[in-house]
């Protein structure tokens, strides 16, 4: 039995498919939900890390009135549960070259290292795959990859060794130290802690003096500049601009994306805001 760790939806569809297609994958695909390389990850006392990280997103997106509690936390511990009763269950963490993926692995550590002699890692990082087209590509997630190739892909899992864990729970215990607004990529598994701000100046510059729709702005962002925070965040961020005085804003800034406008203050508009 493996228990497969992946980040996000999209990237356990295709795993799923794979885990059809070769008999000895055979197990539970573990979606986690949460993207842990934006937002908190140091909770104040008396506070659950799940209920932090649940307070976050509704902070970033309250027009989703439905936003589900997060709650990767407790499907891990459970998860280790079922380790526990079944010495012969093994967990499989798939990792991608992102910052959540990374910081997903890193985060689960904590929990499962434990069971180090059952606990494997899939990284794609720098590994070439087929596309529909058979050509070569490096994806940069685990939801670009097509079923048959991530069966291949299942051919890489190996060991986490002792002095990995030790080396990536300090790595992790680090960022929950600097409790940065942002996590990127610095190399391999290295990530460092930055602002909530950091992805601000790429926003603004795709913003004119004519009014566009928010979610345009962030797409254009996300597509040059490889972005990996999602829209949800970026959109929040958005928010901030606008109430930081620097876009104004058409439309409910509280909404979706696509429900307002931005633009960059005229001239005349910025000396009213005194900027």
């Amino acid at each position: 039995m493996i228990y497969h760790l992946v980040t996000g939806d999209l990237a356990a569809a295709p795993l799923k498919e794979a885990i059809a297609l070769q008999a000895g994958l055979d197990g539970d695909v573990i979606v986690m939900k949460d993207v842990l390389s934006v937002g908190p990850l140091k909770r104040d006392d008396g506070q659950t890390f799940s209920a932090m990280r649940t307070d976050f997103w509704q902070l970033v997106a309250p027009f989703e009135k439905s936003l589900p509690p997060v709650d990767d936390l407790e499907r891990l511990l459970e998860t280790g549960n079922e380790l526990s009763k079944n010495p012969d269950a093994r967990v499989w963490i798939w990792m991608a070259p992102l910052p959540a993926d990374i910081c997903m692995y890193l985060w689960s550590l904590k929990y499962l290292n434990k069971y180090a002699d059952r606990l494997y890692v899939v990284n794609i990082a720098g590994l070439p795959f087929l596309d529909k087209e058979q050509k070569l590509f490096f994806p940069r997630s685990i939801a670009d990859i097509l079923p048959e190739q991530i069966v291949k892909a299942s051919k890489l899992a190996r060991l986490v060794n002792a002095t990995e864990i030790e080396i990536d729970n300090d790595e992790w215990a680090r960022l929950v130290h600097e409790n940065g607004g942002i996590r990127v990529m610095e190399g391999g598994k290295k990530l460092s802690s930055k602002p909530e701000s950091f992805y601000d100046a790429q926003l603004i510059g795709f913003c004119t003096h004519q009014y566009q729709k928010a979610s345009r702005v962030a797409n254009q962002a996300i597509t040059k500049f490889n972005i990996p925070t999602g829209d949800y965040y970026l959109g929040w961020r958005l928010r901030q601009i606008f109430e930081s005085g620097k876009l104004i804003v058409q439309g409910d800034p509280n909404g979706k994306m696509k429900d307002y406008e931005v633009k960059i203050p005229g001239e005349d508009q910025q000396l009213e805001l005194g900027l």
